[in-house]
């Protein structure tokens, strides 16, 4: 089977397992797992920080920034169709009481000027601004990668506002690989990072929080436990994570010409509209135009012909491509959609 559903549907390489069982481990509530406090110092180094937390899901590392760094009653601003607003279950609103203000982006991407005017006046009739999130890449919009430049000039309006900012950096590494700038030169513009381990990377499960305020870690530490994601003898998954950073960051660059090749293949069937200059990493959205079969139809269709992937609404579907992806996978699945999205 050909899953190109996510990259979070990767296993662990047989490296990957053997550091994973080969694991030094403690208890990590008490700071003595010395696997995990590894992975935590290469993590915060790779992106110019102080310190990182490891924690279960990418979801947890978002919300815990987010609490971490508002009061309840506080608003936070957000790209309308970004994880924390369409996969994290409403966990903003329920677990730090605060209100996300949707902004509109491109293809996920909002400018400076958006960010600005979405800013609430400091009166005693609004709700305050107390955080800026952005996401890079962004997942809902195909994987794009936010401008190095244009995050300059949303900190450079965050500064003028005195208002933090937080990364959803899930694949912040896919960013990394397709323009090979230093991971620090994202990082640098934020008060708090996301991390994720278990999607290009590989890892089975885990996501890091990275920041340079020590109390601020402590402080997202504390609610970690309240959220209930305070782990024991979490080294041997921490393992995983620092296998994936010594062996599987330079080889995202493969899931990214894997997402263009697949993009071209799909380009050439005439029920697919795609664009294909739009797929930057190693996500493809693409819609599926004048076909009969409804989107469930269309799915299962592909998946009794050894294809895996996503609708995702109205008539566009998602493919991603990862470390479990070969480039004669990549073959055999356009063989596939050119067959069964041309009747």
């Amino acid at each position: 089977m050909i899953d190109l559903r996510s990259d979070t549907v990767t296993t662990p390489t047989d490296g990957m397992r053997k550091a994973m069982a080969r694991a030094e481990v403690g208890d990590d509530v008490y700071g003595e797992d010395s696997t995990v406090n590894r992975l935590q110092d290469m993590a915060a180094a790779l992106l110019g920080k102080r310190a990182a937390l490891f924690v279960p899901s990418g979801t947890m590392a978002n919300q815990l920034a987010i609490r971490s760094q508002t009061q309840p009653g506080q608003e936070v601003i957000v790209e309308s169709t970004c994880h924390i607003v369409r996969y994290e279950q409403g966990a903003a609103g329920a677990l730090a009481g605060v209100q996300l203000h949707w902004v509109t982006g491109e293809r996920g991407i909002m400018t400076a000027e958006q960010v600005e005017a979405a800013i609430r006046p400091k009166d005693p009739h609004s709700i305050q601004t107390a955080l800026i999130c952005l996401e890079n890449t962004h997942n809902a919009g195909g994987g794009t990668i936010y401008p190095l430049s244009t995050i300059e000039k949303i900190r450079t309006v965050a500064v003028k506002h005195g208002i933090p900012m937080h990364l959803d950096g899930a694949r912040l590494l896919n960013a990394v690989a397709a323009t090979t700038l230093p991971p620090a030169s994202y990082a640098q513009h934020f008060e708090t990072i996301s991390m994720c381990l278990s999607k290009g990377l590989g890892a089975p499960v885990g996501s890091l929080l990275i920041s340079s305020d020590l109390s601020l870690i402590d402080r997202a530490r504390r609610f970690r436990r309240m959220y209930g994601g305070a782990m024991r003898q979490a080294g041997i998954l921490a393992a995983a994570g620092i296998y994936a950073l010594e062996h599987h960051v330079t080889r995202l660059k493969e899931d990214h010409d894997h997402a263009k090749k697949l993009a071209r293949l799909l380009q050439r069937i005439p029920s697919v509209q795609i664009a294909s200059q739009h797929v930057e990493t190693n996500i493809i959205i693409f819609d599926v135009v004048d076909h009969r079969r409804p989107p469930t139809e269309l799915v299962a269709a592909l998946k009794e012909q050894g294809v895996l992937i996503n609708a995702i609404g109205g008539q566009r579907y998602r493919a991603v491509t990862h470390l479990n992806i070969s480039s004669k996978q990549i073959d055999e699945a356009g063989e596939i959609f050119a067959r069964i999205l041309a009747r």
